[in-house]
């Protein structure tokens, strides 16, 4: 066979080949992964550990994500008003409690800083202050953070901040990778002891057809592979190759 013989046998092939993953990918349907959520009842797997949702809610006890929850490893800044010598930084150890003068031993993890904040001055007012004031300020927090995975540039663990969306996640991580789906984007979040996943289309998002959601500490944020796109860098890759082969062929 002739040089230009095999170039065209691998183009015909390769585009046989875009062809076919096309037509699977714009089927609409999630990735294999993800897929096999959609076969048990509501959209649960077998054993119940993983439901697929089309949009997720905020995490349990956040008032609709407008308080943060303290966790294991936060640290703490704690001031008591008029009272300096309570003041204390401290860090949430791993049962998620935290150990203060006079008062002891207190579990913070689980909580709002607000209902942290009334439960030392409940505490500090039974017995060893009039009216106290206190505030509970987060310095640094180990659980506000999103993992980035997938076909992105730099996947990773980010911290997030309040207001946090989608969007933002992708970016900083660099932003996708050529091969990504960018219609295939999921988001994994606990909301009180479930374990949830939504599909979330960033082309949509990104056009205004849909709206960006809020990303919050915990979640995380799983781009799959788009089977089209890497085909189509195979046939690039491919036609590459057999252009090269070709001019080989004929230098005499």
């Amino acid at each position: 066979m002739t040089a230009q013989g095999i170039l065209s046998a691998i183009m015909l092939a390769a585009l046989c080949f875009v062809a076919g993953c096309t037509s699977t990918a714009n089927t609409g349907s999630a990735p294999g992964d993800v897929l096999s959520l959609q076969s048990g009842a509501g959209g649960a797997t077998a054993d119940g550990s993983l439901r697929l949702v089309t949009s997720l809610p905020a995490p349990a006890g956040t008032r609709d994500g407008a308080d943060q929850l303290l966790s294991a490893n936060d640290v703490l800044e704690i001031n008591v008003y008029s009272a300096d010598s309570l003041n204390r930084t401290v860090q949430v150890d791993s049962s998620g409690r935290v150990s203060l003068p006079l008062i002891g031993v207190k579990t913070a993890a689980g909580k709002s800083v607000r209902q942290f904040e009334e439960e030392l001055e409940k505490a500090y007012g039974a017995s060893y202050l009039q009216s106290p004031d206190i505030t509970v300020f987060v310095k640094e927090s180990a659980s506000q953070r999103v993992t980035i995975d997938g076909e992105v540039a730099k996947s990773g663990l980010y911290p997030v901040s309040a207001g946090t969306t989608l969007l933002d996640a992708i970016a900083l991580a660099g932003g996708f990778r050529d091969v990504a789906d960018q219609s295939k984007v999921y988001i994994f979040r606990d909301v009180g002891g479930s374990k949830l996943v939504a599909n979330y289309n960033v082309e949509q998002i990104r056009s205004g057809r849909l709206a960006n959601p809020r990303v919050y500490g915990g979640d995380v944020v799983m781009v799959f592979t788009s089977k089209s796109r890497v085909a189509i860098n195979n046939l690039k890759e491919a036609l590459g190759m057999a252009v090269s082969a070709s001019r080989l062929a004929v230098i005499p």
